[in-house]
């Protein structure tokens, strides 16, 4: 995959990432963090996976211990920290991705799943990986909404591609 498309899904990812945030901001009080029968509890604490697992991959693209145990943060992080770090993240990743060669995109990285065993992807697998993982949980927090109930909005690349003008 070229850099050129690594920063097109990563462009796509801030985007989308915007759009939920921004209809979670808008939702009714206490919306994002009411229990819904969903793994990470609610809308807040399924953004906050996602951020975590950025902040995971970022340390193995950086050679760095993460000092994660779990895919969850310990304490609960605020909509506006978490929003704020999202953000940082993925202009992080943009960058990363900006300023890797083909080669060193290729580049295969071990490292240690938090559940256990060893891994091994190349640079540019990992950030595909945090592009597909957060358009995954995105798609949670898209059904979470519907359960409030408020039409979440629409985040698919197609819209994206369409309505945003690209590089």
């Amino acid at each position: 995959m070229s850099t050129l498309h690594l920063r097109k899904l990563l462009r796509y990812r801030a985007w989308a990432d915007q759009r939920i945030y921004d209809a979670v901001a808008a939702l009714p009080e206490g919306a994002s963090t009411a229990p819904h029968a969903t793994i990470f509890g609610n809308m807040l604490g399924t953004l906050t996976h996602s951020w975590v697992v950025d902040d995971i991959f970022q340390a193995h693209l950086q050679g760095r211990a993460h000092g994660y145990a779990s895919r969850i943060t310990p304490e609960p992080l605020s909509f506006d920290e978490l929003w704020t770090r999202q953000q940082a993240m993925n202009a992080w990743y943009l960058a990363y991705a900006s300023a890797l060669t083909p080669e060193q995109a290729a580049e295969m990285v071990d490292f240690q799943f938090i559940g256990g065993g060893e891994g091994c992807m190349s640079r540019e697998e990992m950030v595909l990986h945090v592009v597909n993982h957060a358009t995954y949980h995105r798609g949670f927090v898209a059904d979470m909404f519907y359960q409030v109930p408020v039409k979440p909005p629409a985040t698919d690349l197609p819209v994206f591609l369409r309505d945003v003008p690209q590089e």
